[in-house]
């Protein structure tokens, strides 16, 4: 019997190209006004860059166009037609898909049955049942038309992010949509994953695709946009071409100079400070994170942990912190052995925390500024004496602070859930590095941040290593872990697989990252 196709599969000619405009885009959340009067326009086979800091209004117009949100103010209109989106059915259905950056794959299902929900292919009538078969050659059909390999029968839970990455794309192709929209597509990948993605974007838009391609990373934006569209605080502040400099794109995106190099004079490390010997730990489910991990961290040095996110990083910081049961092996700072110890003994011996989530594990939201300055000395003098506190020496502190650190808040008595990301960060920032300090463990210590506190944040790292405290910085972002590291290691599955000078051509730590150890070798799972 004849197949019958789902709805969400395009209608829409191949043979007319999709030309999309928005309006006077205007989307609230209560007093929160998160795009205010967007216009912009995609051309066929153009890859249009949205470029902006993390909470500029990027993902929330993106969501509108894919029909997740309805704007309150605006028109969408797809080859001078106005359309109104109440579901991504309707956006899919007019030639329009996303791919989002958390992926919206089922780990347990194959590639083709992921690829199939929602579009079933049914045999037998509508009480039917499912046709793998179609399902499977769409998938290689797809897969073979627009140069994406993906193999129709793996297990998607089996799958590198890459692989599953091209899974999303390809999920979209094959329901004919002739716009697709990347929401910071490559916040997960190698340097090598991320170059072939570009590839792949620019072979679509060669086929007559449109690419609306969201994020915040210069280098990416300049290498494959046609045009960029720089949106700040909700607002559209300028259309340019990637031959705009960084820096200019940079003074678009937070609406002054900055500078975008870490300055930094050849380090001087000193003693060691910092060892971590044959470290052993579990993820939240019992399964090994940190597998045996070896490393040191010097006085007056930067050692950088670059990989990619979810390959044992956090696990590590935690247990050097004492968030995490350290299930063998040594962490020791100086003469201490800190396995085992509680969070507020390691901060009392003398090591400063920026956590990777500072909503969770950084600030108190309902707290002002001044108390989340002094979160890990409040009971000490002249904060307080473990059971009053002295409220003006807290008020004179957070003063001095929030001039020395540039915290832009109308009161240290404002609650410190008004500021924007990058204050709150810089509120961490200053808690930690007011105090003397033999580390300063910074994970991921600028996420979420406009490019200029980016700039203020590393410049404190820095100055932080020059005064002779020993540093680790875990980021998943490899351009800063180049830029602040004076030694980098890459980790991968829990290991410590290299460690190497920031001078290593990026080639060579992407292939690290992605598990690559030498002749083509990968690193095999442990038992």
């Amino acid at each position: 019997m004849a197949g019958r196709r789902s709805p969400l599969v395009s209608r829409r000619s191949q043979e007319i190209p999709l030309r999309l405009e928005l309006r006077g885009i205007t989307k609230r959340f209560g007093d929160l006004v998160a795009n205010d009067h967007i216009d912009i326009t995609v051309e066929p086979g153009e890859v249009h860059a949205l470029l902006g800091e993390n909470g500029a209004g990027k993902s929330t117009l993106m969501n509108q166009l894919y029909g997740l949100l309805q704007p309150d103010e605006g028109e969408i209109l797809v080859d001078g037609e106005k359309k109104v989106f109440r579901s991504p059915r309707d956006a899919i259905a007019a030639g329009i898909g996303m791919v989002h950056q958390h992926f919206m794959l089922v780990p347990v299902f194959t590639v083709a049955e992921n690829i199939a929900l929602g579009a079933e292919e049914v045999r037998g009538g509508p009480l039917g049942w499912l046709d793998r078969r179609r399902s499977r050659r769409d998938v290689l059909e797809t897969s073979r038309k627009y140069g994406l390999p993906v193999d129709p029968d793996a297990l998607v839970e089996n799958l590198p992010v890459g692989a599953q990455q091209r899974v999303e794309i390809v999920k979209a192709l094959t329901r004919d949509v002739d716009l697709l929209i990347l929401d910071e597509p490559t916040a997960v990948l190698t340097p090598q994953e991320t170059d072939e993605l570009l590839a792949v974007m620019r072979s679509l838009a060669e086929t007559g695709k449109s690419i609306v391609f969201i994020t915040h990373k210069l280098r990416e934006v300049k290498a494959i946009a046609d045009r960029i569209t720089v949106i700040r605080r909700g607002r559209t502040v300028g259309t340019a071409s990637p031959d705009t400099s960084t820096d200019e794109l940079a003074a678009l995106m937070v609406g002054r100079d900055v500078n975008l190099e870490v300055t930094k004079t050849p380090a001087d490390p000193g003693r060691e400070v910092l060892k971590v010997s044959g470290l052993i730990v579990d993820d939240d489910r019992g399964i090994r994170a940190v597998d045996r991990v070896d490393l040191v961290v010097r006085s007056g040095e930067v050692l950088g942990i670059a990989g990619v996110q979810g390959n044992g990083q956090t696990e590590l910081v935690e247990a050097i912190m004492g968030l995490r049961e350290v299930r063998a092996g040594a962490v020791e700072l100086e003469d201490q052995n800190l396995a085992g110890r509680t969070t507020r003994q390691v901060l009392r011996a003398g090591v400063g925390y920026v956590p990777e989530d500072r909503s969770l594990d950084g600030v108190v939201k309902d707290f002002t500024v001044a108390e989340n300055l002094v979160l890990d000395l409040y009971d000490r003098a002249p904060f307080g004496n473990g059971w009053k506190l002295n409220p003006k020496a807290i008020d004179e502190s957070a003063r001095e602070r929030v001039t020395q650190f540039d915290i832009r808040t109308s009161s240290p008595q404002s609650a410190v859930g008004t500021l924007s990301g990058g204050n709150q960060q810089k509120v961490v920032v200053a808690r930690e590095m007011s105090r003397p300090l033999k580390l300063l463990v910074a994970s991921q210590p600028t996420r979420g941040v406009d490019v200029g506190s980016i700039e203020f944040i590393h410049n404190q790292i820095i100055h932080e290593r020059d005064v002779g405290t020993a540093v680790l910085v875990v980021s998943s972002e490899l351009d800063e872990v180049v830029g602040l590291a004076d030694r980098i290691a890459v980790m991968y599955r829990g290991r410590i697989l290299a460690v190497v000078s920031p001078d290593t051509p990026r080639e060579e730590i992407g292939l690290l990252m992605a598990g690559v150890t030498g002749a083509g070798n990968e690193e095999e799972d442990s038992e």
